[in-house]
């Protein structure tokens, strides 16, 4: 799911702060956005737009957090306008709802782990590409 590799030119320390950076603000918009979904989102777009001037590994690794953001906001809000007409309309609980939020929330788990081990390793210097997510970016973050 998650491949690391060394990049052709070692990035400086900026640099890689800056890309860990991008991660961490993803971790942070969803602590606070928890309620509202689309606030990862839209921060982790604020963060690539503020940067996407910047040298290769700031810019990539800026658009691979961003992407990454996007299933897990229509999953999400899926699961939460499931949730609010169940709570406020006549909708009832079912196995499908059950099954869709344990997915959502295993997803949600799976990707709160790779952001914090991105995070890690890129403010290491490393290239961390991952599954679909770092081909997509290979196609938008040219170097």
């Amino acid at each position: 799911m998650i491949r690391t590799s060394e990049v052709s030119y070692i990035p400086n320390e900026y640099e890689a702060e800056k890309a860990s950076n991008s991660y961490l603000l993803s971790l942070a918009a969803i602590i606070a956005g928890v309620p509202v979904p689309l606030l990862n989102l839209i921060a982790t777009f604020f963060f690539w737009i503020g940067n996407r001037k910047g040298t290769w590994f700031v810019r990539w690794h800026s658009m691979q957090a961003m992407l990454s953001q996007v299933p897990l906001v229509i999953m999400n809000s899926n699961g939460f306008w499931w949730t609010i007409s169940i709570i406020f309309g006549d909708r009832q609980i079912s196995s499908a709802y059950i099954a869709y939020l344990l997915t959502v929330l295993i997803i949600n788990i799976a990707e709160l782990v790779a952001t914090i081990y991105t995070a890690i390793m890129t403010r290491k210097g490393k290239h961390v590409e991952w599954w679909f997510y770092g081909t997509l970016t290979n196609l938008f973050c040219k170097p």
